[in-house]
């Protein structure tokens, strides 16, 4: 459950990081371009270093939809590791959602790996996740951006292929924002004039 208020404010960051890397109204936000922006480096499982051969095939040919991305820190580098086998859209809410950890400051999940049984878990926050997704949405989708797309008729689609993300999130950012109630109270009244 996100506290009051979070919602707004993750609303004006996305905005002022949008202003800050120079993105005008109407057009995308690359997360890619982001994450170089704000020092995050973006990896595949083949850019780890040192990663077993066997670990590669496992994560992007043996069962490449068990997992999205990941973010970590290492010696003060900030670095996001997503599966490329996933749609451009799809690896754009991952990498958004990875990304908005270190803007908030979340602290890092806890791996937990049990040797004899070759079994790894991780700690998991629900709090910081609803956080993290709020805000990587708003930074690919913003309210205000939604908006004045479905005021131009853009359909669904279109909305999702503009921004670079998916169908899915669109329809979740419809829900969820308030935009189509918005709409359809200026829709109603015009009806009664």
């Amino acid at each position: 459950m996100l506290e009051r208020g979070f919602k707004s404010w993750a609303e004006r960051t996305a905005e002022n990081f949008r202003e800050e890397v120079g993105i005008n109204s109407g057009e995308p936000l690359n997360p890619k371009e982001l994450a170089s922006y704000v020092g995050i480096s973006l990896w595949t499982p083949k850019e780890v270093p040192d990663i077993p051969e066997e670990v590669i095939a496992q994560l992007l040919e043996k069962d490449p939809w068990s997992w999205s991305a990941v973010s970590l820190q290492v010696n003060g580098q900030k670095i996001i590791i997503y599966n490329p086998r996933k749609s451009e859209g799809r690896q754009a809410s991952d990498i958004a959602h990875e990304m908005a950890h270190f803007i908030l400051e979340h602290d890092p999940a806890t791996l937990i790996v049990s040797p004899p049984l070759d079994f790894a878990m991780r700690s998991f926050d629900a709090k910081q996740e609803d956080e993290a997704n709020w805000l990587a949405w708003c930074l690919l989708l913003p309210r205000e951006e939604l908006l004045h797309a479905v005021c131009r008729g853009f359909s669904m689609e279109r909305i999702a292929a503009h921004y670079g993300v998916t169908e899915t999130l669109v329809n979740f950012r419809l829900k969820k924002t308030g935009v189509l109630t918005q709409l359809g109270r200026k829709m109603s009244k015009r009806t009664r004039r």
